[in-house]
């Protein structure tokens, strides 16, 4: 997922979204339903908040978290992942039969899967929406993710035609896939939003609009999207085609866009939400008590540093001044204090493990420590570097509540330990900060990702030279074939594994000494949660969250 988050993102990753239910008559509750922790409700309806609307429903042009999320409820990939992450049948009725050289995969779809228009979802849906991703009229920022596709790179490069891409239909049932590697989170990949089938007919139809209201999208999940709002709210509904709905028990899902966390805490203590998202401040109230926790979320925030806008940030030392200038643990310790950790790295801890069972981080070394003192010193180097005493950096950032925070802070350290560096604040929609940030038109902002597939490349891969997310202007040719090269066929081989950990490892710590990004910290969440909300199924990649089976203990 890539997952860009605001929300990354979450999240976001990313954006926080916080599990809200408004209450029905019939709910039991152990402290007088004055807002404390309750067995029962009697609807079978859930109410979640975001702070933030979903940017589209195209699965094509989809960058973000909350646009991932609504995805995993409303549209199914050849494959699933399940309670462990482990990719599980989907419309895909069976593992891949691959070749010998693991390099063709070929995939029986089941025969009763559905869009909820009632047209079946076949091969050909796949080979459609896989060659509308790639083709560079839809100019579709994921289309990298279809490199290991055979043609793919070429096609987004405009060397070949969209229709070369190695997928077929070889009927309405037979997929066949030809790769360009065997990569070992192929199968996982299948289950990431990017790869969700799309119906001809109906996007044809709709052209532009597709994916921008309820009435331009189509399901073929659990779910089903109406009366989606803009800036407001949307609501899901069982998708009554889908082929296993009697696995779906919601009656319904309503989302509200709201960007302040008190006001979801209000709803949760009077009763009329089932969880909230829980700020700084609020913790020490709530920490003891049974309805609340504490969790650490596969997602990292980060300052991306843009050296090609504001050409005081080409200078490495300006960089590293800032990157190393703020307090992380201060900030999660005090503004957060939500669980999240400080961290030093562009990869997140807790996601990958060698071998022999050692966390992937420890192996990368990173300069960008907090030390104000030798911040000082570094912009010292950067004002004879470029001859100037002062610098003026634009600071771009979301406009909820929990931004805004983190964004004074920023500034606050930056100017306090950088004397004569001055951060502007630019609070903009989520949106729109995305929309800015893509066109590289911003100086530094505040940004987070999460993991799309379970190797380190996930993040790693975000920085290449070609990347449509290296809004930076960071580029290193020894980086580049770095990845390359862990990348190969050679690499891949299971012998291999500990080598090419090595190798990554080696490539983040050169990657962090350029200061494109200055690391800031691995997100947590706290919340209360009532507990009868039950089967919420959480994933470390692709969209946060699947709410397939959930359903309300007690509801009727």
């Amino acid at each position: 997922m890539r997952k860009r988050l605001a929300a990354l993102l979450s999240i976001l990753v990313a954006v926080v979204l916080t599990l809200a239910a408004c209450s029905g008559g019939g709910s039991k509750s152990e402290d007088g339903g004055k807002g404390g922790v309750k067995s029962e409700k009697s609807e079978n309806v859930l109410n979640l908040t975001s702070t933030a609307d979903i940017p589209t429903m195209d699965s094509s042009l989809a960058t973000d978290q909350i646009s991932f999320i609504n995805f995993n409820q409303t549209l199914e990939g050849l494959y699933v992942l399940d309670k462990d992450d482990k990719p599980a049948p989907g419309v895909a009725k069976e593992d891949p039969k691959k070749s010998d050289d693991g390099k063709t995969w070929t995939i029986k779809l089941r025969d009763n899967a559905k869009w909820s228009n009632g047209d079946p979802v076949t091969a050909h849906d796949f080979v459609y929406a896989w060659q509308r991703t790639v083709d560079p009229d839809t100019a579709a920022e994921y289309a990298y993710m279809f490199e290991n596709i055979e043609n793919a790179k070429d096609i987004t490069a405009g060397k070949k035609k969209p229709e070369e891409l190695g997928v077929k239909a070889v009927d309405d049932q037979t997929l066949e896939i030809k790769l360009v590697k065997d990569v070992p989170w192929m199968q996982s990949l299948f289950a990431f939003g990017s790869f969700m089938p799309q119906n001809e007919k109906f996007v044809e139809k709709q052209r532009k609009k597709f994916g921008t209201t309820a009435d331009a999208t189509l399901s073929n999940g659990p779910f089903q999207l109406e009366d989606w709002k803009t800036e407001d709210n949307w609501k899901l509904v069982p998708n009554k085609e889908y082929w296993d709905k009697d696995k779906v028990k919601l009656k319904e899902v309503n989302y509200k866009v709201v960007k302040e966390n008190q006001t979801s805490l209000n709803l949760y203590q009077t009763g009329k939400a089932d969880s909230v998202v829980l700020e700084a401040q609020n913790v020490p109230k709530y920490e003891d008590r049974k309805d609340f926790s504490t969790e650490l979320v596969a997602s990292n925030w980060f300052l991306r540093i843009n050296k090609t806008k504001n050409k005081d940030l080409s200078n490495e030392n300006l960089r590293k001044a800032i990157a190393k200038s703020f307090n992380k643990k201060e900030y999660t310790n005090s503004i957060l204090n939500n669980g999240s950790l400080p961290t030093d790295t562009l990869m997140i801890k807790d996601f990958v493990e060698d071998k022999n069972g050692k966390d992937y981080l420890d192996g990368v070394k990173s300069p960008l420590n907090y030390d104000k003192e030798e911040a000082k010193k570094l912009l010292e180097k950067a004002k004879k570097e470029t001859g100037k005493d002062s610098f003026k950096i634009e600071f771009l950032t979301y406009d909820d509540a929990e931004r805004k925070q983190a964004a004074q802070y920023m500034k606050e350290q930056i100017e306090k330990n950088l004397p004569g560096v001055t951060l502007k604040i630019k609070q903009q929609p989520f949106k729109q900060k995305l929309a800015l940030e893509s066109k590289g038109d911003y100086d530094i902002s505040f940004a987070g990702w999460g993991p799309d597939y379970p190797d380190p490349t996930t993040y790693l891969d975000l920085f290449t030279k070609d990347s449509p997310h290296n809004q930076t202007g960071y580029s290193n040719a020894e980086y580049d074939k770095a990845l390359e090269e862990a990348n190969s066929d050679e690499m891949l081989k299971p012998e291999n594994e500990q080598k090419r950990l090595e190798m990554l490892q080696k490539a983040e710590g050169q990657f962090l000494e350029s200061a494109a990004i200055a690391p800031m910290y691995q997100a947590g969440v706290a919340r209360l949660r009532q507990p009868y909300v039950k089967n919420w199924q959480t994933h470390k990649f692709g969209g946060d969250y699947s709410l397939k089976e959930v359903e309300i203990a007690g509801a009727k």
